[in-house]
């Protein structure tokens, strides 16, 4: 299969915003974890790379008040309307094609981001820059590779067919240049790229409702582009929502590797 660029998950379609709650349903208490022991505050100017939903921008638009300033960027900022008021600013950017949108940022974060991006040593590089000495990064991001199974215990056709289906995603994933293996290398990366007191850990969902709702909405929104490429066909996409609907098997998501630093 040849590389196609672009987004699997297309913003446009319905299903995106199911994907994102479920979404901030699992991930967001991890990142308001690290946000919080970074000590994101009053007055801080932060900029959220990648932001996609709302919940993260939010969240840190509570932490700033109105002293302080939340930068919020996308390739497709048409979910970020309902913040676009003090103190966030929405900016249609790239990271991976263009200038940072400000420097002497307190705090630069970015989740799910750089796995998809083409120039992802160019983004990393653009974050740092944006970053005043002392301010921190924090860059959350999968590792496909390192857990590939959606159903971790393979005991029956339904799993059989579950991790069928997630290795045609992960093929996706990887015909439009996605590392499938670039959250473990990010302690590494944030140390090449002169940060400071480097630190990362990892969470692994196994099993709960946000993992079903997110299996729901990714096949839904993924469903054309699985059938087109011959990796499933409609009557096994059916079969799958049906048994992820029953919730009788166990789910997991890709684990999400934290890694966060200073910049001296």
């Amino acid at each position: 299969m040849t590389r196609i660029d672009g987004h699997l998950l297309d913003q446009r379609r319905t299903e995106a915003g199911e994907h994102h709650e479920a979404f901030a349903a699992l991930f967001d208490p991890t990142t308001f974890r690290h946000l919080e022991a970074l000590g994101a505050g009053p007055g801080w100017r932060c900029w959220e790379v990648g932001a996609g939903g709302t919940s993260v921008v939010s969240w840190l638009a509570k932490k700033v008040g109105p002293t302080g300033r939340v930068v919020a960027t996308d390739i497709d900022t048409s979910r970020l309307t309902p913040v676009a008021r003090p103190p966030v600013e929405v900016h249609l950017h790239d990271v991976g094609k263009e200038a940072p949108p400000g420097e002497s940022f307190d705090l630069v974060h970015a989740r799910h981001v750089l796995v998809h991006v083409p120039d992802r040593e160019g983004a990393l590089r653009s974050m740092v820059k944006a970053l005043r000495p002392g301010g921190r990064l924090l860059i959350e991001d999968a590792d496909p590779a390192l857990q590939s199974l959606l159903c971790p215990e393979e005991y029956g056709p339904e799993q059989q067919l579950a991790n069928r289906l997630r290795q045609g995603f992960r093929q996706l994933l990887a015909d439009r240049g996605a590392d499938l293996s670039y959250g473990r290398r990010l302690p590494r990366l944030l140390r090449e790229a002169g940060l400071r007191r480097v630190e990362a850990d990892a969470y692994f969902p196994l099993t709960s409702p946000a993992c079903a709702d997110l299996e729901t909405a990714t096949i839904r929104q993924i469903r054309p582009r699985l059938v087109a490429a011959g990796l499933a066909t409609d009557r096994d996409i059916d079969r799958h929502l049906a048994n992820v609907a029953s919730g009788a098997i166990d789910l997991a998501t890709f684990p999400m590797i934290s890694a966060w630093g200073r910049k001296e």
